[in-house]
């Protein structure tokens, strides 16, 4: 079943087993749910171990130094994930938080639409769908297949009353990889800006936000960075930066935040001005070491290896009956293979007692390899599932 790696792969996924040590889980499971949570790395712990170390030691005395550092340091290597500078990037706790700064930055009154599509996470219509009192106009586009959203379809609803488009860099219902260079050049002819959520993208695709052109990009730790929960970010153009206030702010968007002044708010001239509250820094930590095994191995590795792996995996499947709900074109694909089934979460279940962690959708059993995967693992799945 399956071919055999081709020269272009074997080096790559020959780097990429180095590092299944690096993840206990797999000790005693097949792991293949990174899309919703990345595995934890030995390297994580010890940063956040460290973090503990620090907290022990000298308690509030290291946030002047080594903790700031961090922040800073974190920003700086979030920044290099997606082609930007650490300046143009804002540390947040989740995504709904970068998406609620967002919303409170635009003025609704000559443009009150926003655009978004039915295969997008929910926490996008839902930010807007919440400010339908205050006259914004939600659009949903729908997919006609449940795996893409055609471009010519985005674009009949984006108007001159269009304030944002709103949309996925991969799908997570489908894995579908979605233009958004296109999506934000339409957003742009009818003087809309562009949202790219990038949580299914950072970390298993290459991202260069300056060649995608979108206004705003947010992603963060919990799936492919492998940094867990509690961290993100939002990238902002940085020639939108000074024309954005936030109406939802907190102290770490003020540029002299240890004034403590309560009479005035002026706020940074970067992108930290999008900033709120005090950062979870024992996520902070996990992140970085997370990072800094994705640093190792390198983004055209993991892209290489994660997609032999899915390759391999919708062969597989095919082969045993079973039709993957995935992009038709192979380049549109990403590490997300969704497998029909008429009983998801038992079938979830049944993988679980083999010792085999994935995740179920509406109508779908939702496998996502990843570069610490081996081939092994999706067959020995498809050989539970096969019909």
């Amino acid at each position: 079943m399956g071919i055999l790696p081709d020269a272009m792969t074997a080096a790559p996924m020959a780097r990429a087993a180095r590092f299944r040590d690096e993840f206990p889980v797999f000790r005693h499971a097949r792991y293949l749910n990174s899309c919703s949570l990345g595995a934890l790395s030995c390297r994580s712990r010890e940063r956040v171990n460290q973090y503990l170390d620090l907290w022990e030691a000298r308690g509030s005395s290291a946030w002047y130094d080594v903790w700031w550092e961090a922040l800073a340091e974190l920003r700086h290597r979030y920044g290099g994930v997606i082609g930007a500078a650490g300046r143009d990037m804002a540390l947040m706790p989740n995504i709904s938080t970068a998406l609620t700064a967002v919303a409170e930055s635009l003025d609704y009154r000559v443009r009150p639409r926003v655009v978004v599509t039915s295969l997008d996470f929910p926490t996008l219509p839902y930010q807007w769908l919440a400010k339908r009192s205050e006259g914004v106009e939600v659009v949903v586009v729908e997919s006609p297949d449940g795996i893409e959203v055609p471009l010519e379809l985005l674009e009949r609803a984006v108007n001159d009353r269009t304030a944002l488009v709103a949309t996925s860099h991969v799908f997570f219902t489908s894995g579908a990889i979605q233009d958004v260079r296109a999506v934000a050049e339409m957003a742009h002819r009818r003087g809309a800006l562009c949202l790219v959520d990038g949580y299914q993208a950072a970390g298993q695709l290459g991202v260069d936000v300056r060649a995608l052109d979108a206004d705003f990009y947010c992603a963060g730790g919990l799936k492919w960075l492998l940094g867990g929960s509690g961290i993100a970010f939002l990238y902002v153009r940085p020639e939108l930066q000074a024309s954005l206030a936030p109406r939802a702010t907190g102290w770490f968007a003020h540029r002299q935040q240890f004034s403590f002044d309560p009479h005035q708010l002026e706020l940074h001239a970067d992108a930290r001005r999008f900033e709120a509250g005090t950062p979870g820094m024992a996520s902070v930590y996990a992140q970085l070491g997370g990072l800094d095994v994705l640093d190792r191995l390198g983004a055209a590795d993991i892209r290489a290896v994660t997609m032999d792996l899915v390759e391999d995996l919708i062969e597989a499947a095919r082969a045993a009956g079973m039709v993957p709900q995935v992009a038709p074109d192979p380049s549109r694909r990403s590490g997300i293979v969704m497998l029909p089934s008429d009983e998801p979460a038992r079938d979830v279940g049944r993988l679980a007692e083999a010792g085999i962690i994935t995740d179920a959708r509406p109508g779908h059993v939702r496998v996502s390899p990843y570069f610490y995967n081996e081939r092994d693992d999706t067959r020995a799945l498809v050989e539970l599932l096969k019909p």
